[in-house]
Parts: structure tokens; C-alpha cells; sequence
């Protein structure tokens, strides 16, 4: 008859063929061996992060489906989400001619302040303390769903939301004298932890070096910075 290959598929599955467990052997440095392995670049986020992925996501009001021709949600969102990136605060105001270091109101010494016959602008110093100008009407979101950001499906640990805070670089001094003449205030990244609604004011806490919020002893800081013990 014909030569014909044998179908040996079948065969694998008997037990004499079945490799042991034991002939694998596990190397100690297992880890080692899997960071060597990288084929190339990775679209997964390998920096670590105490922020959860959704606070990045900016709120658009586009349906989920939507007609051939039209833009798509998820890329209506990664488009925002990549501009808003690209924008600086400090730099925009900056652009405007605005020092963020003058706009916190200080101290002031009556024997230094200018007159009108003095002809220098302005006359009158910075007073006003900026949430005053602040304008709720037209936020994409409340305070409390900011807030709600911070809390991924699933769990039960809020985590901080990402933000900048116009914040004093003495932070001794900052909280002993907010209007002290000698604080620098400069645009910080924080994490929001909480938000008081009698007052309007966000709970924040600065990040470090590596952009995490981290407690005294190196702990992320989760529900608004309030433990089991309170």
C-alpha cells in the first residue's frame, strides 16, 4: 500500500510518553530569568502608582454606541485624556503673565506699603483668598464624585485622587503661618484624600520623589488617612 505518517497525537496522551513532574526544574532566580525575557516594548503600565487607573479618565458626555463615522468613545477619551496630560497649570498662568507665588495673600507691613504718589502698580496688595474666585457652574464633576475616583470596583479601600495644590515649600512654617512673607508657594502634585463640605476645602497630602503618597512609614494612605484605630 501507500506510505503513510503515523497519527501519533493520540499516542502523547498514554503515560509512557507523559513527561514527569520532577524532570522540571525551577531555577532559584526564577525572577531573574523572566526580566531577562523582554521582547520589546510593552503597552502595560509598569510604573507603580498609589492612584487608581480611572482617576486619569476624563468625564465625556458621548454615548457608548455610536453611528459608522463618529468618533468612538474609548478614543474621545484617550484624546482628552493625552491633551489634558500635555497641559501644565504653572505654565498657562505663567503664559498669562501670572506669578502662582503672588497670588496667596501675605502679610503686610504698613511701613512698606506703596502710595499713590508712589505711581506703583498695584496699590493694593493680593487679599482675597482665591476660593472666592472659584466658579462651580461649570465643573464636569462634584466634589464627591472626584472623591468616589479614588474607589476601584471591588474594593473597599479608597484610594487618593491625583491633583495639583498651589502649596508652600516650608511645610513647619506653611502650617504655622499660611501668610507668612517668607513661604514660596508653588504648584504641587498631591493626592486628595477627603473633602469637607461645610468648609469647601480638600483634604491633600504632597507626593514624593517617586510620585506615590505614602505615609511615615511608608504605608499608602487609603479612606482619607483614617486607620482602624481612628
Amino acid at each position: 500500500g501507500p506510505h503513510v505518517h503515523k497519527d501519533l497525537l493520540r499516542q502523547a496522551d498514554l503515560e509512557q510518553h507523559t513527561p514527569k513532574v520532577t524532570t522540571f526544574k525551577t531555577p532559584e532566580d526564577f525572577g531573574r530569568c523572566l526580566e531577562k525575557q523582554v521582547i520589546g516594548p510593552t503597552t502595560e503600565i509598569l510604573t507603580k502608582s498609589d492612584f487608581p487607573l480611572q482617576a486619569f479618565k476624563p468625564k465625556v458626555q458621548i454615548p457608548f454606541q455610536r453611528l459608522p463615522g463618529q468618533c468612538p468613545r474609548k478614543i474621545e477619551i484617550e484624546r482628552r485624556r493625552r491633551l489634558y496630560r500635555s497641559l501644565d497649570i504653572a505654565q498657562l498662568l505663567s503664559n498669562e503673565g501670572i506669578d502662582s507665588n503672588e497670588l496667596m495673600p501675605r502679610h503686610q507691613d504698613p511701613d512698606t506699603m506703596p502710595t499713590i504718589e508712589d505711581k506703583r502698580d498695584p496699590i493694593f496688595p493680593v487679599y482675597l483668598p482665591l476660593k472666592i474666585f472659584d466658579n462651580e457652574e461649570y465643573d464636569c464633576r462634584t466634589p464627591e464624585e472626584w472623591i468616589l475616583l479614588g474607589l476601584e470596583p471591588g474594593s473597599h479601600e479608597r484610594k487618593p485622587v491625583p491633583g495639583k495644590a498651589l502649596l508652600p515649600t516650608d511645610d513647619l512654617l506653611g502650617h504655622e503661618d499660611p501668610k507668612s512673607q517668607k513661604l514660596i508657594y508653588k504648584w504641587t502634585d498631591v493626592g486628595v484624600l477627603d473633602y469637607d463640605k461645610e468648609t469647601k476645602l480638600y483634604l491633600v497630602h504632597k507626593t514624593d520623589e517617586n510620585g506615590l503618597v505614602r505615609d511615615e512609614e511608608g504605608k499608602p494612605i487609603v479612606n482619607g488617612g483614617v486607620t482602624a484605630e481612628g
